[in-house]
């Protein structure tokens, strides 16, 4: 899951090497926090969340197939 993520954010920032994952387990889901540099964030949200948005409908797809609940968290 993880992977997934971090291989669809990396293709959409210019600094790719500041990406970090933190991915925390709870007894019903797992949340991925996602780190960037600030100047890449407007870009990952995206206008009005619409791309942010589009991460977690993937994710949670993905998450769906394994039998899984994951929230996507963007961090500043």
């Amino acid at each position: 899951m993880k992977e997934v993520l971090e291989i669809m954010i990396k293709n959409l920032v210019e600094k790719p090497e500041a990406v970090s994952i933190e991915e925390v387990q709870n007894e019903k889901e797992t949340v991925l926090k996602v780190t960037l540099d600030s100047k890449d964030m407007g870009r990952v949200i995206g206008k009005q969340g619409r791309m942010a948005k589009s991460i977690r409908t993937v994710v949670k797809a993905v998450a769906t197939k394994q039998n899984q609940k994951v929230v996507v968290e963007f961090v500043d």
